[in-house]
């Protein structure tokens, strides 16, 4: 075996990397630079491919000092904010000071952290006079659609192009005083990230999201170009809604910024702009209640373009009223010929319905008149519902254009929960302009969209539009989710014509179609049990960080606590959303409008309508004054919009009901909109739609905060955490209580096991449960609804108790076994007394008792009278119940931390045993404070026997070592938790530290963990909770030393927290003493040397012994600072009972923007014997190039033995005759022989055909592993992507030569792989047939 002498550094963790640029780095390439006296530099713009530019001349003499080359080029390359970063083209690496500038080289500038890099040799080449924008001439107009019909229906493609310059006008998100024209032309419409960035540095914050006016997603460049005329843009906060009023902020005559233009004698001023001018007459029928209280817009199209929406204002609140004509001047610019308009209102106020009975316009400029007769009602409760309407242009008495009623069938597909209960909306774009959004409102079938369990999701199999004039048919398919939680997570869709659509025979009535269908999520199906008649809610406020209240002398703010009384607010409904809401505490109040107050009277200014958003708040809009809202600035005042900044003031509000833990309620625990905590029959949970009985819990609650939910569909089987696995096995006992976990930020809840304190119960977005462990993401975020609210309950009954007594009613020996209960109860009953000092506190008070045999705890000590515990130089008494801790040895006891008055003095703890009478007592005499004593708010007090501790107190010094990487420190909260022979210390936060700052780049923290001895140590528990990437910390180790001893813990982590593995991020890690263990392996991955080598990608090592194969090893991703071009990343991992290693593979998931990779060599190193080998690999593991295979498979070499060959296996794959028999689904194969497997392969590129897998074809492939010895089975699935995902299957052959000899396998199938065909499965399993 090769030896390997010591490197430098032996600290490595269990599966991450020790560096990829700073610490530790792989020893590579060395060259000596002569200092160069002038460096010709180039510099370019991040993300600008436009941007040619600059080169300048950088020697000590032009700039002294870094800061002053910042300056200088914050001068000359555009950005918002200045130069702050100049990077290398990749942005792998910053420059920070003038050395590292190198002479020849170019770079990046931005004014953000990160760049966006861009193609260099387009940069640096000049665009060509006839490559410069303008606009299409008619000549080239007709050029490009002449040769659209030469190619015909063939040509699919259809690129977004911006034939004319238009004005967009830009709002920022919450504040529409600030906003910004642009003209969208060819520079700043190459695409849609291109398009992002021109408005970030336009409006000089980042821009990463667009939205219509009202709220819809703008998601690409083609939406914004067939967009209204207006857009929010947006960070990545949520769409704030706004008085985005498009008349108010018309298009000016001139574009700011311009100066106006003279024009010499002889020569007119063009005109279009006057040519834009209209004059636009509506007169409201005079039927009864033909006036409205909505907002009326109106939409031109012409022959250039259409005009964005233009809402019509009238004076004084009175237009558009019965028997009124209301007359408006329009600037829409050139739209050219009119030949229709749309006109619709937005369906708000007291009486939203109205009948138009004419509109007449006039051509200000040519004097040109249009007349149009309407006589119909805009109205979703008249007529046919719409409330929008399509009107064409008379000439001469005629229409210019007909009006045709398309008849659209929607097709939901056939998957679980494919139907929808959510608002369905569609438009339709055509050469002659589009139909605006309409939703789908009328259904010839009573349930429209409904397909299995209804969800607020949508699957759409497909649409067909029929033109009645031609009876021609267009045929859309979709085949997909609409679904926050599905899918991709797209709500929208881009539906283009099936080829066999009769669309292609009439290209010049449609040139194309763009179906675009918007499902708006119902949040009002999730939520509107809160607004039941006779509920108490209360609503929080965000910014202000308070609730809602209400006092008695009628003033509001937003400042209240949980527990105030004055926030209590009980609901009056009176029609649909539309609410008063009443003083809980004072009655003859009532929520406002009036200036946002409380009112006297439940009269109109109390009315208001409840509008729900997506991010689960809602607004609080007065129905008498449609857009007047109750807001609060971030002091919780009363919010003035003419004074205060519309983006330091909040509309939204959380909405939290009382009583929905009462005893005996019925509730879902839901984690979407889709998705609900579901009990089956043989126990096990999962996530599943939510109107089945089998979501519906009932609530037992046991004390404050405390409950147990048993499933209603199947009686006495309780939700339970136990031997880390959770079900619904449970039987009422400890293990089924849950510490309900309040998240006033989104509303949610989480279910903390009151046992095993820390664990969560945690539901992924595939249904699947998971237990998490101290962390904060979404998985253990319930959401629940009511179904049936229960009744108050004393506290501190049980309904294991409760169901004992009713079973001996029922047997009629109820006081018998009454009695019984209670002796068997009493053998693990103990009374608590604890002793409160000088100071008292109104935290939450928890404790925990350790035995030697098992520990219990969190006991939450709390009564109903909260306010009348934990007083000074009070003693308070508590029953609890412990079971099988054995003989008790030590307890902790300490508060969470919160109220306004957490310090506590804690003095003393006396246990006494009911049944028994013995006692123990446990004197502290310690502050459980943050800034008084030791700054702890949990202590760990020990046994005593004959006035002597039977273990003592020990005082462990804990040293944390953050790492030399980049970025390394972190502000967030750290904690640890120690794990020895005598049980573990807690989860502490690592609070106090010997440095002013903690956990700072390349620092040494000292802190102190103060526990009752735990012998020796087992291993730590670290946890950062960052929930964002940039406070991700890079821990290098902690070492724990023991006072009086010599010994020390050294626990290597060298790894980011949070980390991903498997696709989960996990805040915490398990650290173990340093030493050899049976199994360990050293593995070193170089990246090659040059500039595109990294990825992005995350990576994953699979290992084969000679007994059997490790599983899939994530040693992480590219993302977080791995793989890096020109490095070497160090990882530990374990391979105990695999056998001799003779085979390893290594691969991506191709994630990621750069997934590419060139590895360059793979070192393993056996840490108990030493010995190491190295596997030179020196390609690209990408799908662009070679066989474009993710993976790589490499033999080991032993000495004095002959490794396996690398085997090129030919896969011929038969695709059946049968009709459909094709696919566009991605297919993988595992081929597995006597020598294990290849583990599974996408079939990337068929080598003899350039479309795959297509009816009665033969496909073939390569797949290259270490020899798998004699075939014996493939295993062969596609993933279900594409339109047509079907496929039908008839036979594999494998084709390889081995050892000098040709080998032929025949493996038959003759079968379906497809959901809705035979089994309905996708996946077969294919054994050999000799040939």
């Amino acid at each position: 075996a090769i030896k390997m002498s010591e490197t430098p550094s032996t600290n490595f963790s269990m599966i991450h990397a020790a560096s990829s640029e700073g610490q530790a780095s792989y020893p590579r390439h060395f060259n000596v630079t002569q200092p160069v006296v002038a460096k010709r530099i180039s510099f370019y713009k991040s993300g600008d491919p436009q941007f040619s530019g600059i080169q300048m001349v950088v020697n000590p003499r032009s700039f002294k000092t870094f800061d002053a080359l910042l300056d200088n080029l914050s001068r000359k390359v555009p950005l918002p904010f200045g130069v702050r970063n100049i990077s290398t083209p990749r942005g792998i690496h910053s420059i920070t000071k003038l050395e590292d500038l190198e002479d020849g080289r170019s770079y990046i500038c931005s004014h953000r952290k990160k760049i966006q890099p861009i193609d260099l040799e387009k940069a640096r080449q000049k665009p060509l006079p006839w490559q410069s924008t303008r606009p299409l001439s008619a000549r080239r107009r007709a050029a490009q659609l002449a040769r659209a019909k030469e190619f015909g229906p063939a040509c699919r493609e259809l690129p977004v192009v911006v034939q004319t310059p238009r004005k967009l006008l830009v709002f920022k998100n919450g504040d529409p005083r600030t906003r910004h024209i642009i003209i969208l032309s060819r520079k700043i419409t190459q695409n849609f990230e291109a398009f992002l960035e021109h408005l970030t540095e336009l409006m000089q914050y980042p821009v990463v999201k667009l939205y219509t006016t009202d709220g819809r997603k703008v998601p690409s460049l083609q939406a914004v170009i067939l967009s209204s005329g207006a857009v929010v843009a947006a960070g990545r906060e949520p769409f704030k809604p706004g008085n985005y009023d498009l008349l108010k902020y018309l298009l000016p005559d001139q574009l700011p910024r311009t100066s106006k233009r003279i024009y010499p004698k002889g020569q007119t001023k063009p005109e279009g702009r006057k040519n834009g001018n209209w004059k636009v007459s509506i007169i409201t029928s005079e039927l009864p209640c033909a006036g409205t209280s909505s907002q009326i817009y109106i939409v031109l199209y012409g022959h250039h373009r259409s005009s964005a929406p233009v809402y019509l204002y009238g004076t004084g609140g009175n237009a558009f009223q019965e028997g009124r004509e209301d007359i408006f001047t329009l600037k829409t610019g050139d739209i050219g010929e009119l030949h229709k308009i749309r006109i619709g209102h937005s369906n708000s106020g007291l009486s939203p319905a109205w009948h138009c009975k004419e509109i007449k316009l006039q051509n200000l400029f040519s004097g040109e008149k249009f007349y149009i007769p309407v006589c119909r009602w805009l109205a979703q409760d008249r007529e046919d519902g719409e409330i929008c309407r399509e009107l064409p242009v008379f000439q001469k008495g005629q229409p210019i254009l007909p009006v045709t009623v398309y008849e659209v069938r929607v097709t939901t597909g056939e998957r679980w929960n494919a139907g929808t209960e959510s608002k369905v909306y569609i438009s339709i774009y055509g050469e002659k302009g589009d139909t605006g959004s309409r939703q789908l409102f009328r259904s010839k079938n009573p349930k429209k969209f409904l397909k299995g369990q209804v969800r607020n999701g949508w699957f759409l199999d497909d649409i067909v539009i029929k033109d009645p004039t031609t009876d021609l048919e267009y045929a859309f398919l979709c085949h997909r989710w609409l679904d926050h939680g599905e899918d991709d997570g797209k709500i929208t869709r881009e539906l283009y014509p099936s080829d066999n659509s009769t669309f292609f025979g009439i290209l010049t009535f449609l040139f194309w179609l763009l179906l675009c269908i918007l499902l708006f999520f119902n949040q009002w199906a999730a939520e509107s049990w809160k607004l039941k008649k006779g509920n108490t809610l209360q609503f929080y406020n965000r910014l202000s960080g308070g609730f809602v209240r209400l006092h008695p002398d009628g003033s509001v703010d937003a400042l209240g606590e949980k527990t105030d009384k004055n926030g209590l607010l009980d609901v009056i409904v009176k029609r649909g959303n539309i609410c008063i809401f009443q003083s809980h505490q004072t009655r003859n109040l009532s929520l406002g409008l009036d200036n946002v107050s409380g009112m006297a009277n439940g009269g109109a200014p109390c009315e208001l309508r409840v509008l729900y958003l997506p991010n689960r708040c809602v607004i609080l809009e007065s129905v008498m004054v449609p857009g007047h809202t109750v807001a609060f600035n971030c002091q919780g005042k009363v919010a003035d919009e003419s004074t205060d900044s519309y983006a330091g003031l909040s509309k939204e509000f959380v909405i939290y009901a009382k009583g929905v833990f009462h005893n005996s309620a019925v509730i879902l625990l839901t984690t979407s909109l889709c998705q609900a905590l579901t009990l089956h029959s043989d126990g096990s949970c999962s996530g599943a739609g939510n109107q089945s009985e089998e979501s519906h819990w009932k609530v037992h609650k046991i004390s404050s905060g405390v409950c147990m939910f048993e499933s209603v569909k199947n009686p006495r089987m309780f939700l339970r955490i136990k031997n880390g696995q959770c079900d619904g096995r449970g039987t009422g006992d400890l293990d089924c209580h849950f510490k309900i976990q309040k998240n006033l930020e989104n509303g949610s809840i989480s279910l903390e096991s009151v046992k095993s304190r820390g664990l969560f119960v945690g539901l992924l977005p595939d249904g699947q449960m998971k237990l998490v462990l101290y962390i904060k993401d979404a998985s253990v975020f319930f959401y629940p609804q009511v179904i049936q609210f229960g009744r108050e309950k004393p506290m501190g009954t049980s309904a294991t108790a409760s169901q004992q007594e009713e079973k001996a009613r029922e047997s009629g020996n109820q006081v018998e076994a009454t009695y019984h209960d209670r002796v068997l109860l009493s053998d693990d009953e103990w009374r608590v007394l604890v002793l409160t000092g000088n100071t008292g506190t109104r935290a939450n008070v928890t404790l925990w008792v350790y035995g030697d045999r098992g520990v219990t705890g969190p006991l939450p000590l709390g009564k109903d009278n909260r306010e009348q515990l934990f007083l000074p130089r009070k003693e308070d008494e508590f029953q609890v119940q412990i079971k099988n801790v054995g003989k008790i040895y030590k307890i902790r006891i300490g508060h969470d931390g919160t109220s306004q008055q957490p310090e506590w003095s804690l003095q003393m703890v006396t246990m006494q045993h009911v049944k028994s009478r013995k006692t123990l007592n446990f004197v502290a005499n310690k502050w459980l404070s943050r800034i008084q004593g030791d700054g702890d708010i949990v202590c760990e007090l020990p046994v005593e026997e004959d006035g002597k501790a039977i273990f003592p107190i020990v005082r462990y010094h804990v040293y944390v070592y953050t790492g030399q990487l980049k970025e390394a420190e972190t502000t967030s909260a750290v904690y640890l938790c120690l794990y020895g022979e005598r049980g573990d210390s807690g989860v502490r936060l690592l609070h106090k530290s010997d440095m002013p700052i903690k956990f700072q780049r390349g620092q040494i923290d000292k802190f102190q963990v103060e526990a009752v001895s735990l012998g020796k140590l087992k291993k730590a528990l670290l946890l950062c909770e960052a929930t964002d990437l940039s406070q991700y910390w890079y821990c290098e180790k902690v070492i724990v030393r023991e006072p009086m001893k010599e010994s020390e813990f050294i626990f290597n982590c060298e790894r980011w927290l949070p980390f991903m593995s498997q696709g989960i991020i996990h805040s915490e890690i398990e650290l173990y003493p340093q030493g050899k263990y049976e199994g360990d392996w050293k593995i070193t991955v170089v990246t090659g040397d040059f500039e595109k080598a990294g990825t992005t990608a995350t990576v994953s090592l699979y290992a084969y012994g000679e007994k059997r194969s490790s599983g899939p090893i994530i040693l992480g991703s590219g993302k977080h600072q791995l793989f890096n071009p020109n490095s070497a990343d160090i990882f530990k991992i374990n391979l105990k009972d695999i056998g001799e290693l003779y085979k390893i593979r290594i691969g991506h998931d191709n994630s990621g923007k750069d997934p590419s990779w060139y590895l360059e060599e793979i070192k393993l190193e056996e840490i108990a014997s030493g010995e190491v080998f190295s596997l030179t690999v020196d390609c690209w593991i990408t799908e662009n190039e070679d066989d474009g295979d993710t993976c790589k498979e490499i033999a080991i070499n032993r000495p004095k033995k002959k490794p396996l060959p690398l085997v090129a296996y030919e896969i011929h794959v038969y695709t059946g005759s049968k009709l459909g028999a094709e696919t566009d689904a991605n297919v993988l194969i595992n081929l597995i022989g006597t020598r294990g497997d290849s583990g599974k392969r996408k079939l990337h590129q068929s080598k003899n055909n350039k479309v795959k897998f297509q009816q009665a074809q033969v496909d073939i492939f390569v797949v290259r592993a270490v020899s798998l010895g004699d075939l014996k089975k493939v295993l062969i699935s596609h993933d279900g992507a594409g339109p047509g995902n079907g496929w039908f299957l008839e036979k594999i052959i494998i084709k390889f030569k081995e050892e000098e000899e040709d080998q032929e396998v025949l493996f038959p199938c003759e079968r379906w792989l497809d959901e809705y065909q035979d089994d309905g499965k996708t996946e077969r399993e294919l054994l050999a047939k000799s040939k």
